[in-house]
């Protein structure tokens, strides 16, 4: 019985042709939208929580309040500077200090021009090694830089085949950055950060000389000596900080985070995101959903003298019901399946387009079984929810007067 049921629904879908067709397109846009967006979300999520990684949990970053868009310590109102790093070591816990200056420069090569990152290298042989070890540099050709490496720089992938030079970039290559030259001794492997894939690392006396930099820090990387006293460690330079510039608490020119906060600030923007965006779908399924009652009731309108012949013949109230219930939820199930496929084509084009736009691999996908059946088994509901009153109007008709109509 209950096949037979779903081999008339299925035909009196079919023989709505395009109408069913125009109904369940409401249906598998909103779908398809609440699929690659969450998808791509979530990858992305992924991706920035393992740029996170790259700092262990006995590492804590130091930098300035920012007043703008830009990189660390750019637009700060007081950047950080040789007092606050000796305030910094003098924290009992505290083992290891490196300071880093991140700034944007002119480069030129090739009788072309383009604004780089660049981000310094500490002079000392062992911070330098630590930097490294810290941010996973892997060389690709050439080499790293070391202290004695004056006037030599590396260079990140997306620099070494950008297209703005015109020219691809190799070890030997010489770059004017500033109006100086410079030797690029390395090129880094890809890797997942686009930052490292578009930086250039040279040498903090380097970095200061050509962009005219004085006592000035804009990020401080502390390694602490045990793991387990992060926050008590975090909390002592705040406090040691505040103390020293006679500031309030909550109104702090400076923050000390841990990777944790850091990755649960950026989890709960990229949460965020992803609710909006599923209430926005949320509204396009709403209006699928209304246009699956609009057909349901205009199947009721059209097909009552066929329900009164069905009806006249034996069928009851609960055969009707089931058959116009099966119909909706069908109309459903068919724009959540054509949906979800969708949003998976679509938010594997995205990603493609946007890494190979940016040169990166930080837009990923992430296809969770879970999603998908999620989201189909939401349509399908939808489907059947829209279809209830319809339904039960179907199933009530008397069948004297279906006949008449």
């Amino acid at each position: 019985m209950i096949l037979d049921y779903f081999s008339l629904a299925f035909q009196n879908l079919r023989h709505r042709g395009v109408r069913s067709w125009l109904t369940v397109l409401g249906i598998f846009i909103g779908i398809a939208a609440v699929v690659s967006l969450i998808a791509m979300g979530q990858g992305l999520q992924q991706a920035i929580t393992g740029q996170f990684n790259t700092l262990s949990a006995d590492k804590l970053i130091i930098q300035s309040a920012e007043a703008g868009f830009g990189p660390p310590g750019s637009t700060a109102a007081k950047r950080l500077n040789e007092h606050d790093l000796r305030i910094i070591e003098s924290v009992p816990e505290v083992d290891t200090v490196v300071t880093r200056l991140i700034r944007v420069a002119k480069v030129e090569y090739n009788k072309a021009s383009s604004f780089e990152y660049l981000a310094s290298i500490p002079q000392d042989s062992q911070k330098a090694l630590f930097l490294y070890d810290t941010l996973n540099l892997k060389i690709s050709s050439g080499k790293l830089i070391t202290p004695t490496d004056k006037g030599k720089i590396v260079i990140g992938k997306n620099i070494a085949e950008s297209k703005s030079f015109g020219k691809e970039i190799r070890v030997g290559t010489h770059l004017n950055i500033q109006g100086k030259d410079f030797e690029v001794a390395g090129i880094l492997k890809p890797a997942q950060s686009f930052q490292i894939n578009s930086v250039i690392l040279m040498l903090e006396d380097d970095m200061k000389d050509t962009l005219k930099i004085g006592d000035e820090i804009d990020l401080v990387v502390v390694q602490v000596k045990d793991k387990n006293k992060i926050k008590d460690v975090a909390d002592e330079i705040t406090n040691r900080l505040r103390r020293d510039r006679k500031e309030k608490e909550g109104e702090e020119d400076f923050s000390v985070q841990t990777p944790v906060q850091a990755l649960s600030t950026v989890n709960t923007v990229l949460n965020i995101v992803n609710l909006i965006v599923g209430g926005i779908a949320a509204i396009s399924l709403l209006v699928g959903g209304i246009g699956i009652a609009n057909t349901m009731y205009t199947s009721v309108l059209e097909r009552t003298k066929e329900i009164g012949t069905m009806k006249a013949v034996g069928a009851q109230n609960k055969d009707i019901l089931s058959i116009f219930l099966i119909e909706s939820g069908m109309l459903g199930l068919i724009g959540g399946i054509i949906g979800a496929a969708l949003g998976v084509g679509l938010a594997y084009l995205a990603s493609f387009a946007a890494n190979t736009s940016f040169g990166t691999e930080l837009f990923q996908v992430s296809i969770r079984p879970i999603l998908i059946g999620s989201a189909v088994l939401f349509s399908f509901t939808v489907g059947i929810l829209s279809g209830i009153l319809p339904a039960v109007q179907a199933s009530r008709l008397k069948p004297v007067e279906a006949l008449r109509k």
